[in-house]
């Protein structure tokens, strides 16, 4: 296994897996498993197995490439530990029984709380890697058919800040660019975001398009010295949670140089603040002031970078087209809405937006976070297609389209997914469905949370192995994965994209999908959902797609050109697409010259070609925010002096459940480590391979050290993969979140450090 995530990439192009064995029976186009890149694959299958995959050539924007993780999808597909059969708990043992059995339990105790404690005493908690006709029935069951909000999923804790940054700049969520735009970008602008090993397709395609041209430069903006690091032209690490500061002072130098585009601003642009919670107007003239505080030579007091690197980034980032990516660094912060923002706010003040290499864009970690969660509204507090739930119109549409009794889904939001399971834990959800997700490594400040699953009065899982959640459940559920079952995925850049059914699940295992339409049924006949609501409509997930395409017609969203034929013809669709002859939109918000600027239905056609439209903000014009400099949640202090940071390694994935059953993958990265700066380690007497007891005010952990040169000063640096008792890293991480975004602060928090003995059973 190699560590450089480019040797990686490139590597897999070639994909050993399938040079060892003879002519297949058929190779079929498909798209991977894992993060929200959406590098299009193809499968090769023999004897109704899947016993190789590699990288689609034809795929118009990954272009052949995988990473490492793909490579071994076949292994988890088919490894040993599947779950096959359902499973009951009994006398405190979880034991195989029927499907009838875990159903029948499974529908009355859904119906009993409903019937006895109101519709919201149920709970759906969903996944970024489920269908997207899986999480569209799941919202529709639970909104328009239960009546209840308590609707989440696992994108709260990776991608909602992004979601919030998007919503309140532009008045829309998703990025308005595409992977396109790395061919043409000058700088790449990479912040909170381990690109390398986390999207190291998309890496590789950065590294191709500065490799193609010497003046391309890379600026790199994070407190650990992530791979990233090895190709930046210009790298920055800020004390953890005080990079708010660092992107005013780049703006203060944008402003102060002289680098706005004062026609872009004049035609596109508004300025806002929050001023006693509410948002008002202020000048640009109010704005160039209120970055007055943020010199380079005051921000570096305050940020730690030197005032001579802040410049040189804010001279850079306006040499342009400049392409921002970012991720978890960015979003799993208590601002990390904010955050979002003030990247938003650099683009627009010097008019890098709208054109091609020149956009801001949230890298998502899961397959299918984006088309799957974001777009079909399967939070507490969003609808379909960009609707919410406080806005009586949008409610009225959706139950118009569903069929449900007006009034059906409730004006409130429900329950984040924090409160939704501190509410588990009070026993004020009675109730909860877990689909294709592990909230019991997942969650920060996981202890508390795992009690709450373990002692609520009913929880039910699906999903494909065994976990730290379905340990804790009453019912478990074998599922079908990905190429078991036919359904969409929708990437990183808006595109949507089919993947076929290739081979059959283990044992008894079913699609998640079978199961809500079964639950569906079940609850309808004992009268807490209408009769007919779901079952008189859907058969199969053909089906739901039809009607998701219905309820995209005329939003931002617009894909009922994107039919099911086309998507099995063609490698994905970008939305929006609204007629069958659209070819898919690469840039959003403008007015559309050549393909690489076609923006779909949307732009005003009394713009000039290359003219932009922020047609969902207030007035058309996207707002550039005044933000204070908040700080963490939990900084470091005398009693717990070093702050830690989660993130991921490249040869495993969330929380390891597909690639721990890779036996390659897991060997490559066999065990978790605490990296320590050699600083740090000198003042704690720790060397490489010595243990390290890491201790926050929630929990602790014991862990390998890894003496290394990555984390800056003060900071520690943990991958979340591992399940064992010492290494669940999820215990010491903070629960706290922001209060826009209600996303978890998993990237800060602070703790001690200590060398320690081996933890029993190392």
């Amino acid at each position: 296994m190699k560590i450089s995530a480019a040797a990686a990439a490139v590597a897999a192009a070639q994909n050993p897996l399938s040079a060892a064995t003879a002519e297949p029976d058929r190779w079929v186009k498909s798209v991977c498993r894992f993060c929200g890149t959406g590098c299009g694959v193809q499968l090769r299958i023999q004897d109704g197995r899947m016993t190789a995959l590699r990288g689609d050539t034809e795929h118009p924007t990954t272009k052949g490439l995988v990473c490492a993780k793909s490579l071994f999808l076949p292994k988890v597909v088919h490894s040993p530990n599947r779950l096959k059969y359902p499973m009951v708990r009994k006398n405190g043992q979880l034991v195989r029984t029927s499907w009838e059995e875990a159903m029948t339990l499974v529908a009355s105790k859904f119906a009993d709380a409903i019937k006895s404690s109101g519709p919201d005493s149920v709970a759906y908690y969903g996944s970024g890697q489920a269908m997207s006709e899986e999480s569209y029935l799941a919202n529709r069951l639970f909104k328009g058919g239960i009546g209840t909000n308590n609707v989440e999923g696992n994108p709260r804790l990776c991608m909602a800040s992004a979601v919030g940054g998007y919503v309140s700049t532009f008045g829309k969520d998703e990025p308005m660019g595409s992977y396109d735009d790395i061919d043409h970008a000058n700088t790449f602008f990479l912040i909170g975001s381990n690109t390398a090993e986390c999207h190291p397709v998309l890496f590789d395609r950065i590294m191709a398009r500065k490799q193609s041209d010497r003046s391309v430069k890379v600026i790199c903006v994070d407190p650990r010295k992530s791979p990233i690091s090895t190709i930046a032209d210009i790298y920055l690490q800020p004390i953890p949670g005080m990079d708010l500061v660092l992107m005013h002072s780049m703006a203060h130098v944008i402003v102060r140089d002289g680098h706005v585009d004062p026609d872009f601003v004049e035609k596109n642009v508004q300025f806002k603040a929050m001023v006693d919670d509410a948002a008002q107007n202020v000048t640009f003239e109010e704005y160039a002031r209120f970055l007055e505080d943020f010199s380079p030579e005051k921000a570096e007091k305050l940020c730690g970078v030197p005032a001579a690197q802040i410049e040189a980034a804010a001279k850079q980032f306006v040499e342009g087209p400049t392409t921002s990516f970012w991720t978890m660094g960015l979003n799993q912060r208590i601002r990390g809405v904010w955050a979002n923002n003030l990247v938003h706010n650099m683009h627009l003040l010097t008019g890098m937006i709208g054109k091609p290499g020149a956009t801001p864009f949230s890298l998502t970690g899961q397959p299918n976070a984006c088309g799957g969660v974001r777009d079909t509204g399967s939070l507490c507090h969003i609808l379909p297609y960009g609707r919410v739930v406080a806005k009586e119109e949008h409610r009225a549409e959706m139950e118009a389209l569903w069929g449900a009794k007006p009034g059906t889904i409730p004006a409130k939001p429900g329950l984040n997914t924090i409160e939704m399971f501190n509410a588990l834990g009070r026993g004020e959800i009675k109730a909860m469905l877990i689909l294709t997700t592990n909230p019991g490594q997942s969650l920060p400040n996981a202890l508390p949370h795992r009690k709450a699953m373990k002692e609520a009065p009913f929880v039910v899982v699906l999903d494909i192995v065994p976990t730290l959640t379905t340990e804790l459940a009453d019912v478990v559920l074998p599922a079908a994965m990905w190429a078991e079952k036919s359904g969409v995925f929708g990437m990183s850049e808006r595109r949507y994209q089919y993947h076929p059914k290739v081979v059959d699940a283990p044992g008894e295992a079913v699609s998640d999908f079978d199961v809500l339409l079964d639950l569906a049924r079940r609850l309808e006949a004992a009268g807490v959902v209408p009769a007919g609501y779901i079952s008189s409509k859907f058969e199969n997930t053909d089906d739901v797609w039809d009607e998701m395409r219905e309820a995209s017609r005329n939003t931002a969203y617009d894909f009922t050109g994107a039919t099911r034929e086309r998507l099995k013809a063609e490698r994905g669709l970008r939305w929006p697409v609204p007629t069958e002859d659209h070819p898919g939109t690469a840039i959003r918000f403008v007015k559309g010259a050549d393909p690489l600027l076609d923006s779909g239905p949307y732009a005003d056609d009394t713009l000039k070609p290359g003219e932009t439209k922020f047609y969902a903000a207030p007035d058309k014009k996207a707002v550039v925010w005044l933000r204070p400099p908040k700080g963490p949640a939990e900084p470091a202090d005398a009693e717990y002096p070093y702050v830690l940071s989660t993130g991921r390694v490249l040869e495993h994935w969330h929380t390891g459940t597909m690639t721990m059953e890779a036996p390659e993958l897991k060997r490559a990265q066999a065990r978790a480590f605490c990296e320590v700066n050699p600083v740090d380690a000198k003042t704690l007497g720790l060397r490489t391979g010595d243990w390290v007891r890491i201790t926050s005010r929630r929990g602790e952990c014991v862990i390998r050290a890894r003496v290394v040169d990555m984390p800056r000063p003060g900071m520690a640096f943990v991958p979340m993969h591992w399940a064992d008792d010492a290494s669940l890293i999820n215990k010491v991480t903070i629960d706290a979140y922001d209060p826009g975004s209600k996303q978890p602060e998993f990237k800060i928090c602070a703790v001690k450090l200590a060398k320690a003995e081996a933890p029993e059973g190392a």
